[in-house]
């Protein structure tokens, strides 16, 4: 009991932990007004940077980009812009990040993006375009000195041969100029603790940041890492037995799972935590809570 006291009092009274948060662009002005709700409620944390996802086509680049312009205008955050390879000319990429570092936007989150005919099918670079995430990173840092975040899968990408070939593209991506590595979300500590010892024994330096999600809806999460590669232990699945229609005490569940994952690997030396918020921010504001992280106006109070 003494150890878990102290443990907590450690990570309670602590600046080490350093949280970044991941929106989507809204696609309606409902979700709009629930995405900058989330803004406002997240960035009193401070995070180390926000990033905005991005999708193929013109109509989700623009919302990408318009939600990030308004991040980087109307806020004090950094805002990290997603941008991916498909169907792309490489010049119709490099327009895109030459006007963001021109806007201001100095971090750029470099992806190959999924198929675009969903997941599951082939993925085809363009003939013209960057040819996958590696090839993206050195285009970017030939344009300027962007910093960059990319993907790891401590499970390994659904689409990778092996676990051995998974980690030589990793390293051609940071090899290529990669500053960061962001992991897929997950629910098992022991495949990132494993996954950052391979990426060490490969030379592979950078950060690198577990990706966290809270779960808001337990069957749509469990969609979501199926599709991603990620594994749902079985332990966690009984977690949430019969709360489908009991939303109040789903969400204290999922606070408490979340929040012991990032405690475990807080034992574990990890400092650095990315949090998919699904632009919903009471579970990732409570976590946070939980460990030690408090708004700026507090803090300062607590100081003085």
């Amino acid at each position: 009991m003494a150890q878990t006291n102290e443990r907590k009092s450690k990570l309670l009274g602590s600046g080490d932990i350093i949280a970044s948060f991941e929106f989507f662009p809204p696609k309606t002005e409902k979700m709009e007004q629930t995405l900058w709700s989330a803004i406002s409620r997240l960035a009193p944390l401070r995070p180390e940077f926000v990033s905005v996802t991005y999708g193929a086509g013109g109509s989700t680049r623009e919302r990408t980009h318009a939600t990030v312009t308004r991040i980087l205008k109307e806020t004090e955050l950094k805002p990290a812009a997603h941008l991916t390879c498909v169907d792309a000319t490489k010049d119709e990429v490099d327009t895109v990040a030459r006007q963001y570092w021109n806007e201001g936007v100095r971090h750029i989150v470099a992806l190959r993006g999924d198929p675009a005919n969903g997941a599951g099918t082939k993925y085809a670079p363009h003939p013209d375009g960057y040819q996958n995430a590696a090839d993206l990173v050195a285009g970017l840092k030939r344009i300027a000195d962007f910093e960059i975040s990319v993907a790891g899968y401590p499970e390994k990408h659904p689409e990778s041969i092996s676990v051995e070939a998974d980690l030589d593209n990793l390293k051609a991506k940071v090899d290529a100029g990669a500053d960061r590595i962001i992991t897929q979300f997950g629910f098992d500590n022991a495949h990132f603790l494993r996954y950052l010892e391979r990426a060490r024994a490969a030379g592979i330096w950078v950060p690198i940041s577990p990706g966290i999600v809270p779960i808001h809806n337990f069957k749509q999460v469990a969609g979501f890492a199926k599709r991603a590669g990620a594994s749902v232990p079985s332990w966690l699945a009984r977690r949430f037995e019969g709360l489908e229609d009991d939303s109040a005490t789903s969400h204290l569940v999922a606070a408490a799972v979340a929040t012991e994952q990032v405690m475990d690997l807080v034992d574990e030396g990890i400092k650095k935590f990315h949090f998919y918020t699904l632009n919903r921010a009471d579970l990732v504001y409570a976590i946070c809570h939980l460990l030690g992280l408090r708004p700026a106006r507090a803090a300062n109070a607590n100081a003085a």
